[in-house]
């Protein structure tokens, strides 16, 4: 299972969530629904605008976890 790191790596370095959102050129809402379940599908667009707004490589942003959080999962 992939857990998506975006929350943890964007306050690391003080960036909030409008301000993400909005360099990455992405709706507030589909960054808030990814902050509320790291283990929402997204698309590899979405990463890549994602890591390019917080200066890392897509591979910072995931990570691989096995069986926890299955209950969070909503898709």
């Amino acid at each position: 299972m992939i857990r998506l790191k975006v929350k943890e790596v964007a306050e690391r370095q003080g960036m909030g969530m409008r301000k993400l959102a909005s360099t990455a050129g992405i709706a507030y809402n589909t960054l808030r629904t990814i902050y509320r379940n790291p283990y929402r599908k997204v698309s590899t667009e979405t990463l890549d605008r994602l890591a390019g707004a917080l200066g890392v490589d897509a591979s910072e942003l995931i990570e691989s976890v096995s069986g926890e959080g299955e209950k969070e999962k909503s898709w």
